[in-house]
This record gives C-alpha cells, structure tokens and sequence, in this order.
C-alpha cells in the first residue's frame, strides 16, 4: 500500500474544498493500493513562512515545520484538491508547499480542482508548473469540476456526475502507476 495525502487548498469560512477532499479520500480508498489521510490547511494552520533557513537546507526551528516536514516526507503520492481564486491556486497552498523542498521530490502529484465556468483549470495549471519545480510529478489526468456547488446536496456530501466519476478512476489508475515508478527513483538516493 502506499501513502496518499490529499491536501485541501482553502482556509476561509464556508469553504467547500473539504466536502470534495471528502469525496477524493472514499474514491481513494475504494482504489483499494492507497492508505489516505487528508491534510486539510485550514485545520494545520501553518503561519505564513516564518523560518530563518530557506527550506533546501532541511534545518527547520519551528514545531509547526517540523510536523509538516514529517507528513508530507512520509507520502509516497498526493492529490491537491484546490479552488481557483483570481485565476489562481489559494495562497495557503503556495505557503504550505514553500515551506518545503525536498520531501516533496520524486513522487506523483494528481489535482483535482473545482470552480465556476473554468471548472478550476486555471489555478490547477499553475499548480502544475510550481510542483514541477518542487520534482513532484505533476499527472496529465486531472478532475476539473464545473459549476461545482451544483454537486454538494442538502447533507453537505458532494455527489459526483459520471464525468466526475470518471475522471477520478482515471486519474487513479495513473497515480498508482506513478507511484511505483517514482518509488523507485525516489529510492536512488545516488
């Protein structure tokens, strides 16, 4: 089994990113090769950066870090569920990713996003340029949820669409497959 963490990007009242991280973790638990954990940002609280030492250095003073540091080191895989906020992916997202540089290298990383009209697609591409950068892996296959409030019913449980559906198995299928071939070289500590 490998190590899943689906990161949530927003932080403020009413959002609606946990209900569908909430959907990613079931669809990632029936996948059935994936223990999942969901790191919600808006429940780690993470200050705005706020170390001396710039991360390449891994020489981390705070306990906030140091926590982060090791959920994030002990991931095989991620999925970002992120908005899209100005045409881009939320700033608690971009601190909580700056905040590191080598536990995030050499694994896969899925996105799902969600928004109105552009179903989020915008903020997932410029996701994917900053996690190349970090040597994740960003995947091609993505969920893109239009007009997702649609999609949340009266019990607050978000209720995918066939599209959703499969866009989600998908995605699935090559995060594994990502996941074994970035094992692999993420091992070659050469």
């Amino acid at each position: 089994m490998y190590n899943l963490k689906i990161i949530t990007s927003t932080v403020r009242p009413g959002r609606k990113g946990p209900i569908i991280a909430a959907w990613v973790a079931e669809m990632a638990a029936k996948n059935g090769q994936f223990n999942v954990e969901v790191l919600d940002l808006g429940e780690i609280n993470l200050p705005l950066m706020n170390e001396a030492n710039h991360p390449v250095m891994k020489k981390y003073e705070h306990e906030h870090t140091k926590q982060w540091s090791a959920k994030i080191d002990e991931a095989d895989a991620f999925i970002f569920v992120t908005a899209e906020y100005d045409y881009g992916y939320p700033a608690p997202l971009r601190n909580a990713l700056e905040y590191l540089l080598h536990e995030w290298g050499y694994k896969p990383a899925g996105i799902v996003s969600y928004g109105g009209v552009s179903a989020g697609t915008r903020a997932s591409q410029a996701l994917k340029m900053d996690l190349g950068t970090l040597r994740m892996v960003p995947l091609s296959e993505q969920v893109n949820i239009p007009f997702f409030s649609q999609f949340i019913n009266e019990q607050g449980q978000f209720v995918p669409n066939e599209i959703s559906l499969k866009a989600a198995e998908t995605l699935f299928k090559q995060l594994v497959r990502w996941t074994k071939g970035l094992k692999l070289i993420k091992e070659d500590r050469a």
